[in-house]
């Protein structure tokens, strides 16, 4: 008896638990965002990666912060309003006594005012100041825009080598089954006497020498889509691990695109934002040595200002009282000129002139290397679009082949051996041709990024 609910215990208890593991996996597929329950273009990771991306996030929030940056810049050249106040008490002892009979200082006193100071001339300081401001701001938004523009790019790689892998499932699946039917026929003829057992052998190894490729094909998309679903900025739920419910809408095609390189070159010297970044950098330096010759020239400010304070002096008795108030304004203004500061100024007008000249090095650097990566990206893609070209009617040669193959055999003047190699030769043939279209698709986005064109602009221009 004790035997049977023990049985009924756990038989509970397995129920419920597996009652709960299906709760929870419904309710983990209802909380998948939106773009992971339906087909999922381009464009719309283009738009999910610009929304969650980290990289973007991170980059997005370096912006913000140099907005605090570029206030600070500025303050040098606006008003600075200050207001001070104090109250003090002297023991009676430590107080001076007046030489004059009768009169007595107070032993409290307090003052408060508030005044005024804006900088009229600071050796140039003050136009530099509002300039970098405005350097800084473009700045931070070509930085910005870099890091968009990278994270992109990476995007639709990620996409492309996902595409790629669901391709090449497409294609071992499809020489599996050709195999397999070559499997069948030839087991059929052997059961007929037509053929020896030997044929029947070589299909069986044709087929399971296939089947270690699809299985590759097939833990590669896994793999690809985790590393898009990672740039997408998407936590995968941790009961998913077989493979992720991600459909892909686009497809890997062959959209012409014309470029000429020279004018690639040009546009790349002219739109790159590390470029702009840099010439921002040149033009921040500069005027840092304009900061720095400063400490050669005067200041002068002016300052107006409104004070209240009590009395000091009094005859007692009473005691001098603390409401016995003296209040009034103030203006004037003030010069001040370090003659002689040790070199100090040198010092740093030395440093500015050579973090000059090194910012002009980083552009001039900076400039070649994106030439580079142009005529890289060009070159590479000139092969992809070859590679491509050359392989239009290379799959249809491949089918025919087989075609011929196959009669030959079924008329006794070809060999087993040539129609598995004509099956061979087809599936190299497609895997080609899906590898050519990934390598044009990435190619031409790696030469619209080293050109310098909008990554979200050409995908929406190329849908």
């Amino acid at each position: 008896m004790k035997s049977f609910f023990r049985l009924i215990f756990l038989a509970v208890l397995f129920f419920g638990f597996a009652f709960e593991g299906n709760i929870f996996a419904q309710t983990t597929s209802t909380n998948l965002p939106e773009w992971m329950t339906q087909p999922l273009s381009l464009l719309d990771a283009v738009n999910v990666a610009l929304q969650q991306n980290a990289t973007i996030l991170k980059a997005k929030n370096d912006l913000d912060a140099s907005y605090g940056i570029v206030v600070q810049t500025r303050a040098i050249a606006l008003p600075q309003l200050t207001a001070s106040g104090q109250y003090k008490y002297n023991q009676q002892s430590a107080v001076e006594a007046i030489p004059f009979p009768g009169i007595e200082q107070a032993s409290q006193n307090w003052n408060a005012g508030v005044q005024l100071v804006q900088t009229i001339y600071s050796g140039g300081k003050l136009i530099a100041a509002l300039r970098a401001a405005r350097l800084t701001k473009e700045q931070a938004l070509a930085q910005y825009q870099t890091t968009v523009q990278d994270t992109l790019l990476s995007t639709r790689t990620a996409y492309y080598d996902a595409l790629l892998a669901q391709e090449q499932i497409t294609v071992h699946e499809a020489s599996v089954k050709l195999l397999e039917n070559e499997l069948e026929d030839q087991q059929r003829r052997y059961k007929a006497g037509t053929v020896p057992k030997f044929n029947v052998l070589r299909a069986d190894v044709s087929v399971a020498n296939e089947r270690p490729l699809l299985i590759q094909a097939q833990n590669s998309f896994r793999i690809a889509k985790n590393n898009l679903s990672n740039l997408l900025g998407y936590n995968l739920p941790r009961d998913v691990w077989e493979d992720m419910p991600l459909d892909l809408s686009d497809k890997l095609d062959a959209t012409p695109y014309d470029v000429d390189l020279p004018s690639a070159i040009a546009s790349a010297l002219q739109n790159r934002t590390e470029l702009i970044a840099l010439r921002k950098t040149e033009e921040l330096q500069k005027l840092n040595i304009v900061n720095a010759q400063s400490g050669y020239k005067p200041t002068l400010q002016v300052f107006a200002g409104y004070s209240w304070f009590n009395a000091q002096y009094g005859i007692p008795p009473p005691p001098l009282s603390l409401d016995q108030k003296f209040q009034g304004y103030n203006l004037g203004a003030q010069v001040s000129w370090d003659i002689f500061d040790g070199l100090l100024t040198h010092g740093k007008v030395v440093q500015a002139k050579s973090n000059y000249e090194k910012s002009k090095n980083d552009l001039a650097d900076q400039s070649r290397q994106i030439e580079l990566q142009v005529r890289t990206a060009y070159s590479d893609f000139v092969e992809a679009r070859e590679i491509l070209d050359s392989q239009k009617t290379v799959q249809a040669e491949a089918e025919e082949a087989l075609r011929e193959a196959r009669a030959r055999f079924d008329a006794g003047t070809g060999t087993q051996l040539d129609v598995l190699d004509a099956e061979t030769s087809l599936t190299q043939a497609r895997a080609t041709d899906v590898q050519a279209l990934h390598d044009y698709d990435t190619a031409r986005a790696q030469l619209e990024r080293a050109i310098g064109e909008d990554m979200i602009q050409t995908v929406n221009d190329n849908p």
